[in-house]
């Protein structure tokens, strides 16, 4: 049903991209070209603009020829992690990796890759289709910038399938945690550490203290947290003034992620209070979670998908966020479906070639099964 030499070469051409996040401008002028030849109706936001990127939002409209059914949003991100200049893909033993010195990029360049081959697909072979909304975003990776930006307006979709996730094909993640980011600087007080240590504060050991005390890693099946860095102190000679710590919290249940993210803000406070340091906390809420039910349309419709593909459908919950979390959050119920990826934000990232095939007859019987009026609500 898929051109699978057509789509192998694809993905390996879109990984040689450069599209680092806030970069994404290459990616998507090329993206908006092959989506324009597919007869789609091709726009693209002004987030690049907001978040201080080269490239906004892309967003393409097809018309379907089955107006009952329900418009399908199928998407992807354009950026991608570090190291990732110059990525070149190789291809052994049926399993696509970089050649070692970067990261693939399957994350997200199959999820794209899988979609514009799904789209030609349909058109090839006629197949019946509702209308289709695919938009390719900027700015996922480190706090989900481009679709938290977006322009809601464009956002036209009934529900949709975000392909963003680790795993083989039939995967379906129906939960994803809300994440906060901490931003802790702990300011302690100067002094000469061998004339006169006793007149100074140590932030580098207030900070200590407050980690140590910390429960940190996996909290329970819902929630996680995590020390991410830590910066501070100018010599050995020096009773360290200030030190800056980042830090995150995670839960798919959203009362667990602000006792979380309270207990870690209150210990820097209380710890920098009792040595006479001061702790400032900042909070940002990078996103929200969100849980699809599995009698959903979505759900269903996806399950059915699979079947359909020779697949195993498989409910899963994650510990990761994607452009879902935001897409659930503006009222449009979407899953995150494994695409074969496997180690991303590695240089040992890898995707086995078969997942690749597998994956997009996944997406060709997705939009097929959205276009069965069985599913309308």
């Amino acid at each position: 049903m898929i051109n699978r030499k057509r789509l192998l070469a694809e993905f390996c051409e879109l990984t040689r991209i450069d599209s680092p996040t806030k970069h994404e401008r290459q990616i998507a002028d090329i993206l908006k070209n092959r989506l324009e030849v597919l007869g789609m109706v091709v726009t693209e936001d002004q987030v690049g603009r907001a978040i201080g990127g080269n490239c906004g939002n892309v967003f393409a409209n097809l018309k379907g020829s089955l107006p009952q059914a329900p418009r399908l949003l199928l998407s992807a991100h354009m950026d991608t992690v570090d190291p990732c200049l110059g990525i070149e893909p190789v291809l052994h033993g049926g399993m696509i990796t970089s050649a070692g010195a970067t990261i693939l990029g399957a994350d997200d360049k199959a999820g794209i890759a899988l979609i514009v081959e799904a789209l030609r697909a349909i058109q090839e072979q006629n197949i019946p289709h509702g209308d289709i909304q695919v938009i390719f975003s900027v700015a996922e990776e480190g706090g989900l910038n481009g679709s938290k930006n977006i322009d809601q307006t464009q956002l036209n979709a009934d529900l949709g399938v975000v392909l963003d996730a680790v795993g083989e094909p039939g995967i379906i993640i129906l939960e994803a945690p809300g994440q906060d980011r901490i931003n802790v600087t702990i300011k302690g007080k100067a002094s000469h550490a061998g004339f006169t240590p006793e007149d100074g504060i140590s932030a580098i050991v207030v900070a200590a203290k407050a980690i140590a005390s910390l429960p940190t890693g996996r909290i329970d099946e819902e929630t996680t947290s995590n020390i991410g860095t830590i910066q501070g102190g100018r010599a050995t000679n020096i009773v360290a003034e200030r030190v800056d710590i980042t830090c995150e919290s995670r839960s798919r249940n959203i009362g667990k992620l602000e006792r979380q993210t309270t207990g870690m803000c209150e210990t820097f406070k209380r710890c920098a209070d009792e040595m006479g340091a001061v702790a400032e906390v900042d909070v940002i809420r990078l996103y929200d979670p969100f849980t699809i039910k599995k009698e959903s349309e979505i759900a269903l419709l996806t399950a059915q998908a699979a079947r359909s593909a020779n697949l195993t459908a498989t409910f899963e919950a994650t510990g990761g966020g994607s452009d879902a979390n935001y897409y659930n959050r503006y009222g449009v119920p979407c899953v995150v479906l494994g695409i074969g990826m496997q180690k991303p934000h590695t240089t040992d990232e890898f995707i086995a070639e078969d997942d690749l095939y597998r994956s997009a007859e996944f997406v060709v019987e997705i939009i097929k099964a959205a276009a069965n009026s069985s599913f309308l609500t």
